[in-house]
C-alpha cells in the first residue's frame, strides 16, 4: 500500500510538472511571437520613413541599412511582384513574390503577415509586409525558433526538474503514508479494546466496521469449534451404543430373554443417529445461501392440517392431546418449508409435554399480521435458558431430551425457516406453566 501511494504521488508530480511546463512554454511563446510582430512592424515603419524606399528609380547599391537590422532580411517587392531589393541575396535571383500571402494582404489592405514554418530548421520565419506610398511593399522577417525546438531546448531543464521533484516527492509520500497509516495500523491492534477511540472521526466507520466483522469472525469461528464438538460428541453416543450392543450380541454374553431389547436398542440408536444426520445434512442446506427457493401463495391453516395426522400418532405415542383451530390465511413461502416449520414446532411441544397434557396450533391474525401459534402445558422453559434454545443442539433438560430422541437441531432449523420467510419468531415460556412459540409473517 505504502508503494502504491508513493508511486502515485510521484505520478502525480510528474503529470503536474509536465502540464506547467507545456502550459507556460505556449503561454511565452505566444507572447513571445507577439512581440516579434510588433518588432517588425516598428521596423518596417521606421524603414518606410527613410529615402531609400521614396521611388523606384534609386540605386539599390546606395541602399544602406542600419547594422540593427543585421538579424532582419528586408525585402522590396514592386507593384507587379519583381524584387527590386533583398539584403540577403542578389533581387535578379529571387522569383516574383506576389503570390505571397503578406505581400498580397499588403497591396489590398496595407499591411500583412505570415508565419511559415520549417520542420528541417525547427525554426519559424515570420514576415511582415506594408504597402509605401508610392505602392511599393517593404517586406521585413526574422526567424525564431519554433515551439517544438523551444521544448526540446528545455528538456535537459525539465528532466532535471522531474528528478528534483521526484526525490522530494519519494520524502514526502513516504513520511505522509507512514503518518497516515500509523493510526490504522494501531486500530488494528486494538480491535479486541472497546475502549479505544481512532484519533480521526473519520476513522470511526471503518473502526466500528472492522470491531464488528471481527467480533463475528471470532463468533462464526467458536461456534464452528463448538458444532464440531458438538456433533462429534452427538454421533459418538448412538454409535457407543449400538457399538456395546451389537459386540455383546456378537460374544453371546446376553440371554434369549435380552436379546429383543437389546435388537431394539440398537435399531433405537440406529434411529436417532440417521435422524441427527438428516437435521445436520438440512441445516447444511439452509445455510446455503446460493439455494434457489420456490414462493408461492400457500394456505397456512390447510399446511398445517396436513401435518396434524403425522403429529396426532406422535401425540398419542405419548399420552398428549394435541387440536387445531384457526381459519385460511394465505402467506407467501415455500410449502415444503412451512411444513417442516410446523412438524418441528409440533414435535418439540409434544416432546417436552408432560403425561395427559395438551398442545394447541392455532392459525389466525396477530396485530394484522399472519401468525402461526404452538402453545402446550409442558415443562416450560426458564428465563435464563430462552435466549439460546435456537443454538444448535442446545438443550434445557438433556437427559429428558435423550429419553425422548430429539437431536437438539429442530429449533435451529425452525430459526432458519423462519429467517428465510422473513418473519418473526416470538417466544413465552414458564417453568410449569407451558411454552407459547408464535411465527409472525
Amino acid at each position: 500500500m505504502k508503494i502504491r501511494i508513493n508511486i502515485r504521488l510521484v505520478g502525480i508530480a510528474i503529470l503536474a510538472i509536465i502540464a506547467t511546463v507545456i502550459g507556460i512554454t505556449i503561454i511565452y511563446y505566444n507572447l513571445f511571437e507577439g512581440q516579434v510582430r510588433s518588432d517588425l512592424s516598428v521596423s518596417a515603419k521606421l524603414l518606410k520613413d527613410t529615402k531609400y524606399f521614396e521611388t523606384v528609380d534609386i540605386d539599390v547599391d546606395q541602399i544602406d541599412l542600419s547594422t540593427d537590422l543585421d538579424e532582419m532580411r528586408v525585402t522590396w517587392i514592386d507593384k507587379d511582384g519583381t524584387v527590386l531589393y533583398d539584403n540577403d541575396a542578389s533581387a535578379e535571383l529571387l522569383q516574383n513574390h506576389f503570390d505571397r500571402p503578406e505581400i498580397q494582404a499588403a497591396f489590398e489592405q496595407g499591411e500583412g503577415e505570415a508565419v511559415r514554418r520549417s520542420d528541417t530548421m525547427n525554426e519559424d520565419t515570420f514576415y511582415y509586409a506594408l504597402r509605401l506610398d508610392n505602392g511599393t511593399v517593404l517586406r521585413v522577417a526574422t526567424n525564431a525558433q519554433s515551439i517544438w525546438a523551444v521544448f526540446i531546448s528545455a528538456i535537459p531543464i525539465i528532466l532535471l526538474i522531474i528528478l528534483l521533484i521526484i526525490s522530494i516527492c519519494i520524502a514526502i509520500s513516504h513520511l505522509l503514508t507512514k503518518q497516515f497509516l500509523k493510526p490504522i495500523e494501531i486500530m488494528a491492534e486494538n480491535l479486541e479494546n472497546a475502549d479505544y477511540e481512532s484519533p480521526y472521526r473519520e476513522l470511526d466507520p471503518l473502526a466500528e466496521m472492522l470491531r464488528t466483522q471481527h467480533t463475528d469472525i471470532l463468533s462464526a469461528a467458536k461456534a464452528r469449534q463448538d458444532f464440531t464438538a458438538n456433533v462429534s460428541h452427538e454421533l459418538k453416543t448412538p454409535l457407543t451404543a449400538i457399538s456395546g450392543y451389537a459386540e455383546l450380541l456378537e460374544g453371546g454374553m446376553v440371554g434369549a430373554e435380552k436379546q429383543n431389547h437389546f435388537y431394539q436398542e440398537i435399531r433405537k440408536n440406529a434411529d436417532r443417529l440417521l435422524a441427527l444426520i438428516n437435521d445436520i445434512l438440512r441445516l447444511s442446506d439452509l445455510d446455503r445461501k446460493d439455494s434457489e427457493l420456490h414462493f408461492t401463495e400457500v394456505d397456512l391453516y390447510e399446511t398445517v392440517s396436513e401435518c396434524m395426522e403425522v403429529l396426532s400418532v406422535n401425540a398419542k405415542q405419548r399420552n398428549v392431546t394435541i387440536e387445531l383451530e384457526g381459519k385460511t390465511s394465505i402467506v407467501c413461502g415455500n410449502k415444503d418449508m412451512l411444513k417442516e416449520l410446523v412438524e418441528n414446532l409440533g414435535q418439540n411441544a409434544i416432546r417436552y409435554n408432560n403425561p395427559n397434557g395438551k398442545v394447541k396450533i392455532s392459525v389466525g391474525t396477530i396485530d394484522g399480521q399472519v401468525a402461526l401459534t404452538v402453545k402446550d402445558n409442558g415443562i416450560g422453559i426458564p428465563a435464563s435458558e430462552q435466549q439460546r434454545i435456537f443454538e444448535r443442539f442446545y438443550r434445557v433438560d438433556k437427559s429428558r431430551s435423550k429419553a425422548t430422541g430429539g437431536t437438539g437441531l429442530g429449533l435451529a432449523i425452525v430459526k432458519h425457516i423462519v429467517e428465510i420467510h422473513d418473519a418473526k419468531i416470538e417466544l413465552d415460556s414458564a417453568p410449569g406453566v407451558g411454552t407459547t412459540i408464535s411465527v409472525l409473517f
